[in-house]
């Protein structure tokens, strides 16, 4: 994993001005919303440059989505079409003939894996990109340049102008990702899917499933079935809890594959583990299971390390997981053991580390794998606060300076569990308040002392459910949010500015609106009036 190194050009002076025209206070938000309104400008995350000029392209009945002889990229193809056909009325072929209208083309250039071109003038718009990829991120930056109601699934009015001029686009991080707590209160496979729909909006590459903990199993495993039918029987607060069948769990990972997100799975391990232990005696060291929990207390739960069963259980769970994940990650856990000794800990690590990777898979753990010997190649996830103790900070960037790669995921700044204010209705404060400008404030790169900035593989926003149970508390933990932690992940170091963001920002709410996706309008962000 590696940072990618560029020096990136400002956006552009759409973006400039607007950020000119926007002081401290909110006297001249209005102004400013209206300048950073502009098409080009109005992107989020930001590109690496965005240059408006020439005539607009407007979308009509007779406009054709044309695409490369490619069963890829025709499916990127029929995803706009599926995007834009109900708001616009209109048919929108999917062809590979003809001239004008949209163009989605792979062709040769610096784009990388993601990375695109857009260029729009009076004959049509065309994506161009060096991998589908590219160009599904392309399409999310077109519907970006579209009215807001261009989301919505009646047909409206019209007209459907894309502004003139070119977006050149690449990541900053290869790994951008959001992360669903499914332990602490189970969501269907359509409530994720609803959730990998809005990630794709930001250009977010991986979506992190928590499938385990002392409140749920929630992944069928073959050899072992007590984990899911009895452990999965509940949840916080004591609901029927669920889980993913072999085969629903491969629905997840397919749809997300189209929306180009890898699914990387966690097991926690060896402490969050108490529906397991109340599934199975034998994994008890005294071979006694406790009763299932639906409580939210941590760290009192651990697999019995010194018993040779334990690893058989270990291997199994992880060999019948990573045979159903294309990816190439598989999340190990390893945070608050607080009820297994240091050297258990690390002797744990020791021997499932190589579990995972006979199993063709790359760990991550919690950044607390940094206190045992992360193998080759793993990634830690840092999750501490501002206020983590320097002593904790170091051994995590001791481990990042000695090859492990890091994926930030600061619990004060990007866990959207985290209340915004001490009235939000939902969420947790054990890390803080975090409001929207604390959240996309701070910078990867430069985040954690010691840490060399080539380390940092990229940025995770993780949404922990001990509150969270329905799609609308989702929706509003998540946005505005998410979309920060999208930026921070995505736009080069030099567009990064709060007062220029909070202008873009504030032009998803109408968009959001028209997709149904009920937010917290924070009073930080300068919101169009409805």
């Amino acid at each position: 994993m590696r940072q990618h190194h560029r020096t990136p050009r400002l956006l552009g002076t759409l973006l400039i001005v607007a950020a000119a025209g926007l002081s401290a206070g909110t006297s001249a938000a209005p102004a400013a919303a209206a300048r950073a309104a502009s098409p080009l400008g109005r992107v989020v995350p930001a590109p690496v440059s965005a240059d408006a000029g020439g005539t607009p392209y407007e979308i009509t009945r007779g406009t054709r989505i044309r695409v490369d002889d490619s069963s890829a990229v025709r499916q990127v193809g029929e995803y706009l079409a599926d995007v834009l056909r109900p708001s616009t009325g209109y048919g929108l072929p999917v062809t590979t003939n003809g001239t004008g209208g949209i163009r989605l083309r792979l062709g040769g250039g610096p784009f990388g894996d993601e990375g695109y071109r857009l260029d729009s003038g009076a004959q049509g718009v065309t994506i161009t990109a060096g991998k589908p990829a590219g160009l599904f991120h392309g399409v999310q930056t077109l519907r970006q340049l579209l009215p807001a109601a261009v989301e919505k699934r009646t047909v409206q009015p019209g007209p459907w102008v894309v502004a003139g001029g070119t977006v050149k686009d690449a990541p900053r991080y290869a790994y951008r990702g959001a992360m669903l707590d499914v332990s602490r209160h189970f969501f269907t496979v359509a409530q994720v899917k609803r959730y990998i729909d809005e990630l794709a909006l930001y250009k977010i590459n991986a979506l992190h499933l928590h499938l385990s903990d002392d409140q749920g199993w929630r992944i069928a495993i073959d050899s072992w079935p007590r984990l899911a039918a009895y452990g999965g029987s509940t949840e916080v607060g004591g609901g029927k809890g669920g889980f993913y069948t072999k085969a629903q769990y491969e629905e997840i990972v397919r749809y997300a594959a189209s929306r180009y997100l890898e699914v990387v799975p966690e097991i926690d391990m060896p402490g969050h583990t108490n529906a397991a232990l109340a599934s199975y005696a034998a994994l008890n060291c005294n071979g006694v299971a406790p009763p299932l929990y639906t409580g939210t207390n941590v760290g009192f739960s651990s697999l019995c390390v010194p018993k040779p069963v334990t690893y058989a259980f270990v291997d199994d769970v992880i060999r019948e997981l990573a045979a159903l994940t294309p990816g190439r990650y598989l999340h190990i856990g390893g945070d608050e053991a607080h009820s297994t000794s240091h050297d258990d800990y690390v002797t744990f690590m020791d021997r499932v580390q190589p579990i995972v990777a006979k199993y063709g898979k790359t760990v991550i753990g919690w950044h607390q794998l940094t206190g045992a010997h992360p193998a080759k190649g793993a990634l830690a996830q840092y999750w501490g606060l501002d206020s983590t103790s320097a002593a904790e900070k170091d051994q995590v960037a001791r481990a990042a300076r000695n090859g492990t790669g890091l994926i930030l995921s600061p619990a004060d700044r990007v866990y959207l569990d985290m209340k915004y204010t001490d009235a939000t209705p939902l969420g947790q404060k054990w890390a803080g308040l975090v409001e929207v400008r604390r959240s996309y404030d701070w910078n990867p790169g430069t985040y954690l002392p010691g840490a060399p900035a080539s380390a940092v593989a990229g940025v995770e926003a993780p949404l922990w459910s001990e509150t969270i149970v329905k799609d609308a508390d989702i929706d509003y933990m998540t946005f505005p949010r998410l979309p920060g932690a999208a930026e921070l992940g995505w736009s080069p170091t030099a567009t990064h500015d709060w007062n220029t963001y909070r202008v873009r920002l504030a032009a998803q709410g109408p968009r959001w609106e028209a997709l149904g996706i009920g937010y917290y309008r924070s009073p930080q962000v300068p919101w169009p009036a409805r």
